[in-house]
């Protein structure tokens, strides 16, 4: 039995300087794999390097929908980036109408960039999504999105239900360990077993116990472990079905011994 961390930053602060310590304690967690997330241009870069150098280790490219004057990959630098073995999705990327306000077409067109990436690359999209439900449904199917997971989800069942009809996966990060994330939880035994990921989002997000202290990889396992009490499944079974659908999604990542 063994977790994957499907969404990690790795290369921010509280993980980047402690590598080794955050990889041992993975080793000891049964956490055998991480995705480390792209946010920016200079973050790819660095979650590409990490992914190069350690062999349990795989990233994603892309800009986060955040800020309006980050730098941007082009459609075909993203595609021929993810011809690397070590590239295995595209994002994150999606809507955020939290942080962002005002005409946000730029943030529409972003997303659709990316989703055409993916697409073009035959890699699922990394979905980030907040305050901004029907947008980012609607785009995701009128820009045909192939594959996909929406991470770290933070919606409830009926948005559940719209992303699994369009075919994606959803991400459970230690937000649903909250006692004030009922509608998150009420989807978490909503979504079949065979959509479902667990996530970290570290160092963001802590799940309970660990709630207020900086998040690393290690910690899926409460994530896990907290899903397998909401859903009346072992952890054996959460860590089989979450690792299968990983391996199912991000298919060019290899199976660890």
């Amino acid at each position: 039995m063994y977790l994957i961390d499907s969404h990690c930053h790795l290369n921010f602060d509280g993980l980047k300087d402690r590598l080794p310590e955050v990889f041992a304690n993975m080793e000891a967690q049964s956490v055998k794999q991480a995705l480390a997330i792209s946010v920016s241009k200079q973050s790819f870069a660095e979650v590409f390097a990490i992914a190069e150098n350690n062999g349990h280790i795989f990233c994603t490219i892309g800009v986060h929908p955040d800020r309006r004057d980050a730098a941007e990959f082009s459609v075909a630098e993203m595609v021929a980036q993810a011809r690397h073995p070590k590239v295995v999705g595209i994002g994150e990327t999606g809507l955020d109408y939290y942080w962002c306000k005002g005409d946000l077409a730029w943030q529409h067109r972003r997303f659709a960039d990316h989703i055409q990436a993916a697409n073009e690359a035959g890699l699922p999209v990394v979905v980030h999504t907040r305050d901004a439900a029907a947008d980012t449904l609607r785009l995701l199917k009128e820009c045909n999105t192939r594959a996909g997971v929406i991470h770290c989800f933070s919606e409830d069942v009926a948005f559940a239900k719209a992303a699994l009809d369009l075919g994606l996966y959803i991400s459970f990060s230690g937000i649903v360990t909250f006692k004030n994330a009922p509608s998150i939880q009420e989807a978490a035994k909503y979504v079949p077993a065979d959509r479902m990921l667990v996530e970290t989002d570290s160092p963001f997000l802590a799940p309970v116990p660990k709630r207020g202290k900086p998040n690393e990889p290690s910690y899926v396992r409460y994530t896990a472990e907290f899903l397998a009490k909401l859903r009346g499944e072992t952890l054996e079974q959460i860590a089989e079905t979450t690792t299968e659908n990983f391996y199912r999604l991000f298919s060019k990542v290899p199976r660890t011994a």
